[in-house]
Parts: structure tokens; sequence; C-alpha cells
């Protein structure tokens, strides 16, 4: 992986206001159901691993399309009381923003999602999107912001690409740092393979370097040269795995540009969402923590 990194991390793609309400188990039709717990929250995968590579310490950024509506403007304040910089969203009269109502169970710790779709990541020539892509350490991009990255991107720019979900005609050829999970990699390459040979087939690929996620099963890890290693899940307090694979890629990506080696970004990733759980939404619980602490314990032990 490279050196520890100048400039600001680029999170593009998809941001919303979610509403969540915390129940003992789903609603049945025509009821009425007691929630345990209600909150009112932004989410979307870039903008929520935004929050929590800035909350690690990082300079951040995000990128992406929002309407001129009430819910646009509570994501923006939101991300800005965080310290990261919209100076790149675009906001579209013609467009409403992404918001979801959500139902956690906690029965089954699972959730509903109702969601109103995200306009599409689109960025008009000499908008503040592509100042922000020259000057950016790494820029990462979500299902919904790759489309813009891929289109914009140089050969010296270094891309993080959470693949959780399904990205058309996405290729990792030249992608410094991919990071599907271990699911996307059996729909993509066979349910067959074991978690070393689906990495070694995404490096194959074109990836220089792969972290697939398996929620309580951990990570693995793999780089050009070396051998798949298994990162385990930290234990968790659940009260809501809402937002938990953003929060790792946030906190996965700000330790990876500070020079964390791979394998220690990834526990100090799955620590960081492991305790985003505690918390109803996706950001609340999200630590506040010094990733310069965290390089120097692993550096010197």
């Amino acid at each position: 992986m490279p050196q520890p990194s100048t400039g600001p991390l680029l999170f593009v793609g998809c941001a919303t206001l979610d509403s969540i309400a915390l129940v003992q188990d789903y609603p049945a039709a025509d009821s009425r159901t007691v929630a345990t717990d209600f909150a009112a929250a932004g989410g979307g995968p870039a903008a929520t691993a935004a929050v929590a590579a800035a909350r690690a310490g990082a300079d951040t950024a995000f990128a992406g399309v929002l309407g001129t509506d009430e819910e646009g403007d509570r994501i923006i304040s939101g991300l800005q009381a965080e310290g990261v910089d919209t100076s790149a969203v675009i906001r579209d009269r013609g467009v409403k923003t992404g918001a979801s109502v959500i139902i956690v169970s906690k029965a089954t710790e699972s959730r509903a999602i109702v969601t109103r779709p995200v306009p599409p990541v689109r960025f008009p020539a000499g908008s503040r999107f592509f100042d922000l892509l020259a000057s950016a350490a790494w820029v990462h991009a979500d299902h919904l912001g790759w489309n813009a990255v891929a289109g914009a991107r140089s050969g010296s720019l270094n891309i993080s690409v959470d693949a959780g979900n399904p990205i058309p005609s996405f290729s990792p050829r030249g992608i410094a740092l991919y990071v599907p999970t271990v699911e996307r990699l059996q729909a993509e390459y066979g349910a067959g393979h074991s978690p070393g040979a689906l990495l070694r087939k995404a490096l194959d690929d074109g990836a220089a370097a792969v972290v697939a996620t398996a929620g309580s099963d951990g990570a693995w890890v793999l780089e050009r040269g070396g051998d798949p290693v298994h990162v385990p899940a930290t234990p968790a307090d659940i009260v809501s795995t809402l937002g938990a694979g953003d929060v790792y890629h946030g906190a996965l990506l700000a330790a990876v540009a500070a020079g964390l080696p791979l394998v220690h970004a990834a526990a100090f990733a799955g620590r960081t969402a492991a305790a985003s759980c505690a918390g109803l939404d996706g950001r609340s619980a999200i630590p506040r923590q010094a990733i310069t602490t965290e390089f120097a314990s692993n550096h010197h032990s």
C-alpha cells in the first residue's frame, strides 16, 4: 500500500436522510407497533464512510447530488458538523434527496429498509468535484459514485471502492484498494472458492489490494506478493448494524491513508465498525479516535 498520504480523502456517492425505528419484531400488516427508540440521522455509504474517516482524524470531503429540499439541508448540516467538506455537493432543484425509513428488529438483529432512490451522481464540467479530485490523496467511491470517479480518474489516482453493492460493468483493474463483501466475490467468481482464492482472483483481475468483509466472520486481506490474512471480527454489543459496513470503509481508508499496514488497518476498521453498532443509527456511536496513535502503537509493536 502507499505510504502516508497528504491531501484530503474524497468520498463520492450516496447520502440519505434516515428515519429509524427500533422494535422487538417486525410489524404485521394493519398493526400498531410500539417502538423502543426512534432516530433521524444521515446515512448513505459514501457519506457515512466520510464521517467515520473524519472521526478518525482524517481530512475528508464528500461529493454527491442532493435536492434543494429540507432533507438535503439536514444532510449538509450533519456532514459539516463532522468537519466534512461539502463544497463539491451538487444541489439540484430537479431531484428529491435520498431518504429512507428503516425498521430495526431486536429479535432478529436485522433491518428492513424502505428507500427513496438517490439521484444519479454526475458532476458538470468545471464543478468543485474536479478540483478536489486533483488534490485528493485518496478517492473512495460507493456503487453510486463509481461512474463519476471512473469517468474522471487518472493513472496516478489512489482509488478505494466499496463494492458491497453490485456495480454494473465494474472491473477492479487499477483499483488501489478494492473492498467488496465475500458474498459479492462469490457472486462474481463462484461460491465454491475459499475466501483466499476469491481474493486472488480479484488481484488477478487487476486490484492492487483487496479487503473482503464478511460481517461477524471478520475480513480477509490480500496484497500483491503476499498471502491471504484473516482478520477476526471484534465482538460487539449490537443495537443495530445499520451503516456498520459504511463505517468500516471510512475507518479502513483513514487508517490506510495514515500509513497503517493493511492488516492493522482492517483490524482498526473492524473495531470501529463494531463500536458503531451500539447506536440505533449508523453514525452516532462511531468513536472519535486519533489514527496517529493507532499507527504509533502498531509501528513500535
